[in-house]
Formats: C-alpha cells, structure tokens, sequence
C-alpha cells in the first residue's frame, strides 16, 4: 500500500517543490553544487554520466553473478569443495548489504566525484586481488573489498545521474541505468563459463582492470558533486541496519540451498525483523538519520518501494528458475540453456528506445498497469514451456518476457524519484539502493521456496525437479507479478507527468 503525500504537489514558489524545486526540474547546476554540472544545457554530457554509471553498474552486478560457473575450477585451486566457495558470494552480498545504507552519508560529507571515483579504485583494487588469491580465505577477504567498493558504487552513481541529468531526459537517463541490472544476472552465468574455460577463472576478476581505470578517468572528466554538510554519524542506525540487512540476506542466501535448514532460516529471519523494525523506529525519531525515510510520504516513490519490490522479487527469481528448467527439467546442456537465456536479454535491449515514446504516450500510471499484466503474463508463458517445445517458440517468449520487464523496470525507477526534492534526494537514493539490494536476495529465496512447495505439492519431495514442479514455481512467479500491479493503481492519472511528459502537447 503506497503512503500517501501530506502535499505531493507543493507550491511552484516553495524551493522543495517536485516540480519547480532542485529536486529534478530546476537547473541541474544548481542540484550538482556550486560547479556547473554537465545536466546544465549539456545534454549529451548528461547522457555521459548515465553511460559511465550504467558500466560501473554492469561491471559490479556481473562480478556477482559471473562467477557462479567457475566454482568449480576456483575451489580446485584453493584445494576446498566446491560448496565451500559459497563462502565467496555470501561475502559480497553481505558487505553489500552492510555498507549500501552508509553511502548517502558518506557522499553528502565528501561528494559524490569523490565517493564514486573512489568506488571504482577499491572495487578495481579488489579485482586485482580476487585473482591473484590462492586461498579461500584471502579470496574472500578480497571479496568483502569488493562489496564495500560496490556498496558506494550503486546509490552514489545513481545520485551523481539524477544530479547531473536535465528533468526532460531523466526517463532516457534512468532506461541506460536500469540495463545492468536486467543483463547481467541473464549473461553472467555464461560469459562467467566461457572465460573459465578458455582464460582461467583469474580472468573474471582481472578483465575489470582496464574498464576499472576507463571509468575512474570518466568519472573525473564528467562527474560533478560537492559535499553537502557535515551531519554526524548515525551510529545506531549503521547497527540496527547492518544486522537487519546482512541477517536477511544471509537467510535469504540459505534459502538457495539444495538442502534448506530451514529452522535455522527461521530464526535469522527473526533477527533480521527485529533489527529492520528496530532501525525504522530508530530512524523515524533521530534528528539525523543514516537513512532520510522521509520520501516514502510521496506516493510515487512508495509504489517504487511497495509494488516494486514485489515486482523486482518476481523478476529476480527468473536467472534462478529458468536455467534450472532448461538444464534439470529439459536436459539442455549449461551452454545450451546459457544461449536460450540471451533472447530475455535481447529483449532487455530491443526494448530500451521506445521507453521513453511508451511513457509520454500513455503515462506511467497505465503502463504500470497494463505493462505489469504483460510481465504476469510472460511468466505465465514460460511455465507452459516444456521439452518439446519449439527452440524458436521458447525464445520468442524469453523475448517477450524481456521486452515487459525491461520496461517495468524503467517505469518504476524513473517515477521513484519524480516528486522527490532535492533535500531527499540522497535518502531516496540509499533506500531504494538498500531495498533493491534486499529484493535480489529475496527473488533468488522466492524461487527456490516455490520450488520446494512445488515438489512437496507433487509428492516428489527429495526427487530432482521436473517440468511440472517448474511449471507450478513460474506459476506462484506470475502471480506475484500480478499482485504487484494493485500498488500501481493508486496512483493519479497524471503521476509523474512532469517527467514523462505525458499529457503535454509536442514542441514545434
């Protein structure tokens, strides 16, 4: 249920205000700091910085999924088995979930140049480092670095783009930035293999040395952020939100398992309610929060957060689910189901030029709606997929799929941040970084959860999957999509108009 706005349209005289303030439609040199920005009557310098970040973006969300497929061949070298490279992924993801929250902070007390500049040498460094590991102990260590590196990375490169890009091309700006997160888990899994096999698992890490360096040389040149202040430190909301969040998603990594304790899940689960609970009354009552809640009063960013989150989890769950289909229901050869998983990212891509005409069209409001039952329906099209099915029909449904998705996912994050003023915009950035951090784990946990309900639905609890136990875990897929479209519905008819232009006539 989004929360509604005591006043989401504010007077065009108010300095806060979403539609006339430095939140988004003032003058982007105002929103950058005292230095004129590249958003100011530069476009294609804005466009710039959107390209920059949406390549630190890849490059940090393939590193965690890449290295799924060389596990194997990375625990030969450490002389470990092969579960216990596990280790190597939960590292990352925790260091992830332990720092997202203090990168608003960080950023405001020294700038987002600095801060994200700074990202892409740490995260370079680790790189490094990854690859020269000999042990699993020194890879995960060099494994946590990265994580910090990515934490700052994410909401801190999302921050520099809405300060640096004009309010009429925020909707091309935030489509460039949303690409990563859609390609990467698709493609990781198989560039990951096909490095492996080829170069050696080293590769992986050392290949993001020269887009490291191109990206720290970019990030002088078009970044522009100076310091916002110097609030104090929040240290008890730094506490309440590390355990909540690295407790969650710890739980929700255990729930990928093969085999699930699930009274352990359980109990973490607890504890990570009680922090999360904990650092929201926390951060509601302290005069400076690490984490600003204050833009959840604005519908347009609580659909983000709500209905979103429910969509982003569906979404999640399809890199976990549907190569598991290919390879373990069908019989298809990793290589094979790899291949099958680039048409959902050919759709990603075809997809992204006509955002922007789909949104001045027909509003947000609408395409939230109809566009969102077009998600439900695609998952709904590949749990009727099965072995026999044509290669061509299967990859016109993965096409599908990933044209609807691509578009969910530009939709929501551009209107996230339509109505938000300038004076939140960094909370708003950190928390829709920290929740879209806990809706990959939780899309991974979805998945795997309806699996074994399908399995113990089936009476084959204990028996590897089959195409009707897949078909029934897309099919609890699709239905959350569908849930998450009734959030949308409470919007105006005009959300976001000012962004989109939806509504407006057409310059001469």
């Amino acid at each position: 249920m989004a929360v509604q706005a005591t006043d989401p349209q504010q007077k065009p005289g108010n300095p806060d205000s979403p539609t006339t303030g430095p939140g988004l439609g003032a003058d982007p040199a105002t929103v950058s700091g005292s230095s004129p920005g590249p958003g100011s009557g530069a476009p294609s310098a804005s466009k710039g910085v959107a390209w920059l970040v949406a390549g630190a973006f890849f490059m940090e969300m393939l590193d965690s999924t890449i290295i799924t497929t060389a596990l194997p061949e990375m625990a030969r070298t450490f002389g470990v088995r092969a579960a216990d490279m596990s280790i190597g992924m939960s590292a990352y993801l925790l260091a992830l979930a332990v720092f997202i929250p203090i990168s608003g902070w960080v950023a405001d007390r020294y700038g987002s140049r600095k801060v994200f500049g700074g990202a892409l040498l740490l995260f370079t460094v680790a790189s490094i480092l990854c690859g020269l590991a000999q042990t699993l102990p020194q890879f995960t260590a060099a494994r946590v670095l990265q994580g910090l590196g990515g934490a700052m990375m994410v909401p801190v490169g999302r921050l520099a783009v809405l300060r640096a890009t004009p309010k009429t091309e925020l909707v091309k700006a935030i489509a460039i930035i949303t690409w990563p997160g859609l390609a990467a888990p698709v493609i990781g899994p198989l560039v990951g293999g096909v490095i492996t096999t080829y170069l050696g698992w080293h590769w992986i890490f050392f290949l993001n040395v020269p887009l490291g360096l191109i990206a720290i040389v970019m990030t002088l040149r078009l970044v522009h952020g100076e310091a916002g202040g110097r609030r104090p430190f929040d240290v008890w909301g730094f506490i309440l939100t590390g355990v909540g969040c690295s407790v969650f998603m710890y739980a929700m990594d255990l729930c990928g398992e093969l085999t699930v304790n699930w009274p352990l899940v359980a109990g973490l689960l607890a504890v990570a309610l009680a922090a999360l609970l904990l650092s929201v009354r926390h951060l509601r009552r302290v005069e400076h929060p690490l984490v600003d809640l204050s833009p959840l009063r604005y519908p347009t960013f609580a659909v983000t957060m709500y209905g979103g989150s429910l969509f982003r989890i569906a979404i999640g769950s399809a890199p976990f689910l549907l190569p598991l289909m290919f390879q373990v229901g069908f019989g298809l050869t990793p290589v094979q189901a790899g291949s099958l998983m680039l048409a959902l990212f050919a759709g990603n891509l075809a997809m992204k030029p006509g955002t922007s005409w789909v949104m001045r069209t027909f509003g947000f409001r609408r395409v939230l709606v109809v566009n969102g039952l077009l998600v439900a329906l695609g998952f709904a099209g590949c749990a009727m997929l099965g072995a026999s099915t044509p290669y061509w029909l299967t990859c016109a449904v993965l096409f599908f799929c990933g044209m609807c998705r691509s578009m969910q996912f530009t939709a929501l994050n551009t209107l996230g941040f339509a109505d938000v003023p300038r004076a939140s915009m960094t909370g708003a950035t950190t928390l829709f970084s920290a929740c879209q951090q806990l809706n990959a784990g939780m899309g991974i946990a979805f998945g795997a959860i309806a699996l074994r309900v399908a399995e113990w639905a089936t009476g084959l609890s204990g028996v590897p999957a089959g195409p009707t136990e897949f078909r029934l875990a897309l099919s609890a897929v699709a239905a959350l999509a569908l849930v998450a479209i009734f959030d949308s519905l409470r919007l105006r008819a005009d959300a976001g108009a000012a962004i989109s232009g939806h509504g407006r006539p057409k310059a001469a």
